[in-house]
């Protein structure tokens, strides 16, 4: 029997490790693996020998059950670029050579985009040295830019969080005698999905957030303006939800104002500070109690608010990918669709790693409304199956004066 190794990659979430916990499940269960293995750190774990026999701790039900319900990445991560076999051929020699000493027959991988990128790099690889080893990606991504799915791992339960705060933050800003606006900056690059999520928090025309804006359209600094004063004509308190991706005509960050140029390995710029620029933007030209406030890694740790849709789908989709490598298929990604929206039912699949790596999937344009301020029915649409009333935890709005 062949070995199994297991890596995670890019930036935690709620779900990523019910994906680990489907693997080791289905590796016990198939009766084709002999020792199950975590590479530490991702793709890092496998360049530097770092890799740990976890197949004997998680024997027990208890045990797969504690790291389903465990957030953020139990097998640590990175985010490590892998050259092309051409430009960096001792990477891949390093990582073989790794894997032959382990007896790997099979290699997971549970990541986004860019992680997919290291599965389709090292499939594509091992077709032509390594055959008899199977490399599978298992996706996650809090953003929900993951194309060939419906809706991506570890997404609904930072959408849980999201809602859920935005809904909280309407009871505590709604306090005070004297207008005010609260920026609220939510966690999506270029694809504005996680962002989106905060229109659930409403339920009842005009409640909070009372204006989205996400990076699929560009942001204009004269127009902001004019729809925050035009919503403090009916609103006491304002509340704003942004994504740090948001952008200027011109292209550049609106968090660039607040002197942000880091960048990772993939050539992300580090984002942070958009929500600040708007709050400058908010006290010099309107003049009244602003607040910017960023969500931060709450969004992807927030454990107390996991979705059990979420940490289901993710578990089956670790099995799924394990599944197909021990059924002979190599660069693939487990995927899911939607075959039903009421009642909700999706289906699982594959799609060739080549389809997902390094591309996003952003908002379409008319999910976002004409003024690029809202979000439109059709968002809605979407949301409300993978949410509904039994997700969203809002607190009660009794108010007595």
């Amino acid at each position: 029997m062949k070995n199994l190794v297991v890596a995670q990659s890019g930036g935690p979430t709620v779900a990523i490790n019910a994906t680990l916990a489907g693997i080791v499940e289905r590796a016990i269960t198939s009766g084709m693996i002999d020792k199950i293995y975590g590479a530490k750190h991702g793709i890092k774990g496998l360049l530097d020998d770092q890799v740990v026999e976890i197949g004997s701790r998680l024997t027990h039900p208890d045990e797969l059950y504690r790291l389903t319900h465990t957030p953020s990445s139990a097998l640590g991560s990175c985010r490590f670029k892998l050259g092309t076999p051409e430009e960096k051929p001792e990477q891949y020699e390093a990582i073989f050579r790794c894997l032959r000493k382990y007896d790997i027959g099979y290699v997971i991988y549970i990541g986004g985009n860019d992680s997919m990128d290291t599965v389709e790099k090292l499939s594509e690889y091992a077709k032509i040295h390594a055959p008899d080893i199977a490399v599978m990606g298992a996706p996650k991504t809090i953003d929900n830019d993951l194309c060939g799915m419906d809706h991506s791992p570890g997404f609904l339960s930072a959408a849980k969080y999201v809602a859920t705060t935005f809904a909280e933050l309407s009871c505590d800003c709604n306090v005070y005698d004297v207008p005010s606006v609260t920026i609220v900056e939510v966690m999506g690059r270029n694809a504005g999905w996680l962002t989106a999520t905060s229109v659930l928090a409403r339920e009842k025309p005009g409640d909070a957030p009372h204006l989205i804006y996400l990076p699929e359209v560009p942001f204009e600094r004269e127009k902001f303006v004019a729809d925050v004063k035009e919503k403090m004509q009916t609103h006491r308190a304002v509340i704003v939800a942004i994504s740090e991706g948001i952008h200027n005509p011109d292209g550049s960050y609106v968090s660039a104002g607040f002197g942000v140029t880091q960048t990772d390995a993939f050539g992300h710029q580090a984002l942070t500070g958009a929500n600040r620029v708007l709050e400058h933007i908010v006290r010099t030209e309107i003049g009244c109690k602003c607040r910017a406030i960023e969500l931060s890694l709450m969004q992807r740790c927030a454990a107390h608010l996991a979705s059990e849709t979420d940490l289901a789908e993710s578990r089956i989709l670790g099995e799924i990918a394990l599944d197909r490598a021990i059924h002979g298929e190599s660069g693939l990604i487990a995927v899911l669709n939607r075959v039903s929206e009421d009642p909700y039912r999706i289906a699982f699949g594959t799609v060739p790693a080549s389809e997902v790596a390094n591309r996003e999937r952003k908002v379409p344009r008319d999910w976002i409304n004409e003024a690029g301020n809202d979000v439109t029915e059709p968002m809605l649409h979407y949301l409300r199956p993978l949410m509904g009333e039994r997700e969203v935890a809002r607190p009660g709005h009794l108010s007595l004066i």
